[in-house]
């Protein structure tokens, strides 16, 4: 799920790392799009019908997630790309995934699990790219207690997470035994969300599950070998016209901005469209430190995600053409 801080469940506290200036901040939380009585039925039947969906999804990932067998990931999978499509996204993908369904015993074997790193704008990230990549989220723990949200992330698997460093080791161990039985996992190192325009420095904390210290190795099972995966995301069509930066906050949710208010802004866009980049994978290994790999991935990440705002991305670095593009 996204990250989020404590607080109620339909707002978010300031950040910690200042995102934007009081100018920017103000604006930001403007009118972003033009009502009508057609275009609030829509959204309003959007929501409703995500709502039956989620049930009818829920309690059958209820049964599967109790089962051994890939098919809760499948479905988890099914899931988002669907929330998407009933939101009216189109998701292009360019470049290849790393990741993949794999086994516990596949991971003995030598298969590397894939620790995917983007950039985070808002609570659509987690539709974005849960219906594009087989992959677990890592949450905060007070999302574990959200009404329905909570549910949701419980029924998808999610990793809980608290602020407290002396949870650290545990935390790094139940993502080290997911990674032992095969899943990939989701993380957004710039520890929060942003208005779109920029991508944060990527915090190195977020990369110890790929190179831990020595004080979070002590008493921690060691985590199998596995691949950094850069991703650059970002929302670059409303209504099939590029979308510019006043037009940015129709998709970002950061800051104090309530959650309510911005789903029903969102939902009453007809069509959008994200672009979701794949880098080639790095190594870890061959990075002296965690700050170094956090710093590498950082570059890549943003310098997709400009390339993909100016409209420069069609095809990824290597050659690859879109693989695929999520369509309602």
């Amino acid at each position: 799920m996204a990250y989020r801080n404590a607080g109620q469940h339909t707002r978010r506290r300031s950040n910690s790392r200042p995102i934007l200036s009081e100018e920017e901040l103000h604006a930001a939380h403007g009118v972003t799009t033009r009502t009508s009585r057609v275009s609030r039925s829509c959204c309003a039947a959007r929501l409703v019908f995500i709502l039956i969906f989620t049930f009818w999804m829920g309690c059958i990932q209820s049964l599967l997630i109790r089962l051994p067998g890939s098919a809760k990931i499948h479905l988890a999978r099914r899931y988002w790309a669907g929330v998407s499509r009933i939101l009216g996204l189109h998701v292009r993908v360019v470049g290849q995934p790393a990741g993949g369904i794999r086994t516990a015993k596949d991971v003995k074997n030598g298969q590397r699990p894939v620790v995917y790193v983007a950039n985070h704008t808002s609570w659509l990230d987690i539709a974005t790219m849960g219906g594009v990549i087989p992959t677990v989220f890592v949450a905060k723990g007070e999302v574990s207690g959200w009404p329905l949200i909570g549910t949701v992330s419980r029924l998808g698997r999610s990793i809980f997470v608290s602020r407290n460093r002396q949870n650290t080791g545990r935390e790094l161990e139940d993502m080290s035994q997911r990674l032992w039985h095969g899943d990939d996992i989701m993380l957004f190192p710039e520890g929060t969300s942003t208005d779109g325009t920029r991508v944060l420095p990527f915090l190195s904390s977020f990369f110890a599950i790929a190179k831990p210290g020595r004080l979070e190795q002590a008493g921690m099972a060691t985590p199998p070998p596995v691949l950094i995966q850069p991703v650059s995301l970002v929302y670059d069509r409303l209504e099939g016209l590029p979308v510019g930066l006043m037009r940015r906050k129709v998709f970002s949710w950061f800051g104090d901005m309530d959650l309510a208010p911005h789903v029903w802004a969102f939902g009453q866009w007809r069509t959008m469209r994200a672009t979701v980049l794949f880098h080639p994978p790095l190594d870890p290994e061959q990075f002296r430190s965690r700050k170094v790999l956090a710093r590498e991935a950082y570059n890549i990440v943003e310098n997709g995600a400009t390339e993909i705002r100016r409209g420069r991305v069609g095809r990824a670095p290597g050659g690859e053409a879109v693989i695929g593009e999520n369509r309602p």
